[in-house]
């Protein structure tokens, strides 16, 4: 237990200090978390933490599964879809994603608008597409705190293999989580594209009340450490959200979320969920602003345990 706990501490620490470079942002899977506008690291209590942080595999239901389906607006290069699923220890997920190109530095700007024009400066961007699978593991450290991995094998024109790390601490209503995406930084290629992965660093908080039951309200914040290079530009966003479940079977949620380099790009996102059947929910949310990235809507159907 001790070696494998100081191994996970040793890749957060070291993980976190590497510099960034690559076209996915955190908020490309995820329909409730974009409904938050992304700030979800230290919510993550649904199927999708196998993306946004394994350390959730403890913190949610007992068991559970997501199907979803998101794309950006005025620009259908741009999308995901994923299938996630969680049982007591074990999460297991496959994505596949779309995903615009950086600029390359010749030329002249971001992307601004909607992106119905994927050309700048005379450049034209071409869409890098992979699919990703992922198994996801989690263990429990005293009382408190949750240390989790996500091992992903990504499949483009080569295959490779990498690790996300995260942990949650959960103290009565209160959550706080750090999570690192990309610890091997694995290159590929999509129809000869470069995809150069890179180490993203996201810090987080919520608070949740009550702590736990089905009628509940929470408030979150997330915090990116690191840059990532996208088609609109270098992205590093602040972000919070509010969830709140106003019966057992309507959610409603929303937040805002900034770029923090350079313009602050800010953009809203709005949310909600149904249930259409017990432990069956529909969630959907639609993202709209001044950030070309974050700009989409998402639907998606989750199951809860």
């Amino acid at each position: 237990m001790r070696v494998r706990t100081s191994s996970l501490i040793c890749a957060l620490w070291l993980s976190a200090g590497v510099a960034p470079a690559q076209a996915q942002i955190y908020e490309a899977v995820g329909v409730r978390a974009q409904g938050l506008a992304g700030a979800f690291v230290a919510v993550a209590d649904d199927a999708t933490m196998t993306w946004w942080n394994p350390a959730g595999l403890n913190a949610g239901p007992l068991a559970g599964g997501t199907v979803e389906y998101r794309t950006g607006l005025g620009d259908d290069a741009e999308a995901a879809w994923g299938l996630s699923v969680a049982v007591p220890s074990l999460g297991l997920s496959f994505y596949r994603l779309h995903v615009l190109s950086p600029l390359p530095s010749s030329s002249t700007g971001p992307l601004t608008g909607d992106r119905q024009d994927r050309r700048t400066g005379g450049t034209s961007l071409p869409a890098s597409v992979w699919n990703q699978f992922g198994a996801t593991v989690g263990f429990s450290v005293g009382d408190h705190i949750v240390l989790g991995s996500t091992l992903d094998l990504l499949q483009a024109d080569q295959v490779r293999g990498d690790v996300d790390v995260g942990v949650l601490g959960t103290f009565g209503p209160a959550r706080a989580a750090l999570v690192v995406k990309h610890v091997v930084s694995p290159d590929l290629t999509s129809d000869g594209v470069p995809i150069e992965f890179v180490r993203q660093v996201r810090i987080g908080a919520a608070w949740a009340w009550p702590p736990r039951g089905q009628l509940r309200m929470t408030g979150s914040v997330d915090a990116d450490l690191t840059a990532t290079p996208t088609a609109a530009g270098d992205e590093r966003h602040l972000a919070g959200g509010f969830e709140a479940w106003v019966t057992r079977f309507l959610g409603v949620r929303g937040g805002v979320s900034v770029n923090t380099i350079a313009d602050a790009r800010p953009s809203a996102s709005i949310g909600a969920s149904a249930a259409v059947r017990s432990r069956l929910f529909i969630d959907g949310q639609i993202t709209g602003g001044n950030d070309a990235m974050m700009k989409g809507w998402g639907l998606g159907a989750r199951l809860a345990f």
